[in-house]
């Protein structure tokens, strides 16, 4: 299993009139955390459609246990639990700056081929790439 930890600071942008970090925002938060753990992987998400593959989102589960607010210092952690076939799997929790879990979900995305438009299996040079980290 690869895993994975960035921070990210919440902007106030991003805080609904409660205060707290509008729900919409965490697939964003997922989206930060998965990017820049391809990258701790070797790997980008432009790299990848240079290759000619692409990975929309298949799945997304979210669950909300605390709420963050304006300036907190979240701690996001991405783990991949598995080598992926034609899906790869992400999994995401979210810690305040007091390392209280606050969200947790998971993402699956789906390889396809950008010409056709048609699902395909990892590349080859992905999951070496994935293997080494």
């Amino acid at each position: 299993m690869f895993s994975f930890e960035t921070t990210l600071r919440v902007r106030y942008a991003e805080t609904d009139q409660m205060g707290f970090v509008y729900y919409g925002n965490y697939p964003q938060y997922y989206e930060v955390a998965r990017a820049e753990a391809m990258r701790k992987m070797g790997m980008s998400y432009r790299e990848m459609e240079e290759q000619g593959v692409v990975m929309p989102i298949a799945d997304m589960h979210i669950k909300y246990i605390r709420p963050a607010h304006y300036d907190d210092l979240l701690t996001i952690k991405t783990y991949v639990p598995e080598i992926p076939g034609s899906r790869m799997h992400f999994d995401y929790e979210i810690f305040n700056e007091g390392g209280k879990l606050i969200n947790k979900g998971y993402t699956v995305l789906a390889f396809i081929k950008k010409e056709t438009g048609r699902p395909c299996v990892a590349p080859d040079w992905f999951l070496n790439k994935l293997k080494e980290a």
